[in-house]
């Protein structure tokens, strides 16, 4: 059984992290942190679904991570670089769907990497890693003549946009035209904009109800418009995602790896 210690137990993606572990047949719940002052703390993880697992939310770090081989991390930056810390202390490896991170950030994360085996991305989900090869074929197919633009909508209270998937995915275009997000990259349109750049890849942000996750990419030729998207109307599929992740960095060495290589896509 592969011991698996879930961050953000309180919260919604943590409970499906958690309904995840308990439904698989080879990992076990070995603990569950969430944030101090939260509610859930001192509750059975299971209490939501009815269930008693005998894990207690936690809001120390070593406690929670106690007995764990791998940590599932979906919460806020800050957050998740205290719990990476204590992991690389403790040698719990370590599953990162968190996004919002700044450059900086990421350097860090990386740096962590360099002694604990770490998947980091900004979805764990199966089809949008497909999508992304899917993206990164079409751009070098495609050449040049098309237009390129990423059009993502998420629940109202997401607090970064565009979404860590949607940078990911723009990531992806630019490598493949052989750009620069930073320098490419259109985040915002507003009054008298003139024509579009030549080569620009332009991002359109939609926030509201609970839409879980839906991003569109664009390729816009003359006369003719080819769409690649993915629609979450779940978020078991990202849980689905970090199980297989979990999976993959058993006995991993250190390193900072991708779904790209969970998933054997590159």
């Amino acid at each position: 059984m592969l011991n698996i210690a879930v961050a953000g137990a309180g919260g919604r993606m943590g409970r499906m992290l958690i309904e995840a572990v308990l439904a698989s047949g080879d990992c076990r719940l070995s603990g569950a942190l969430d944030r101090p002052g939260s509610p859930a703390l001192g509750q059975d993880a299971g209490a939501f679904a009815g269930r008693e697992t005998g894990v207690a939310v936690t809001a120390s770090l070593h406690a929670g991570l106690a007995g764990a081989e791998v940590l599932i991390d979906f919460t806020r930056p800050e957050g998740t670089l205290a719990h990476l810390a204590v992991c690389r202390e403790l040698g719990v490896r370590a599953i990162v769907g968190t996004t919002g991170f700044t450059a900086d950030e990421k350097a860090q994360i990386a740096a962590h990497a360099q002694q604990l085996a770490t998947v980091f991305a900004a979805n764990m989900s199966v089809g949008v890693n497909v999508m992304l090869k899917l993206l990164q074929q079409a751009t070098l197919a495609l050449g040049e003549g098309y237009d390129i633009e990423v059009v993502e909508a998420h629940h109202k209270h997401k607090v970064d946009a565009p979404s860590g998937t949607a940078l990911a995915m723009g990531e992806v275009l630019a490598r493949a035209r052989g750009t620069d997000l930073v320098r490419d990259g259109v985040f915002t349109r507003h009054g008298h904009t003139g024509e579009r750049v030549p080569g620009s890849i332009g991002f359109a942000t939609v926030r509201g109800g609970d839409i879980v996750g839906e991003h569109t990419v664009l390729f816009c030729g003359a006369g003719e418009r080819i769409e690649i998207a993915h629609k979450s109307n779940s978020r078991a599929n990202y849980a689905d995602g970090s199980l297989r992740a979990a999976r993959f960095l058993a006995g991993r060495a250190p390193g900072l790896y991708g779904m790209d290589d969970v998933l054997a896509l590159k």
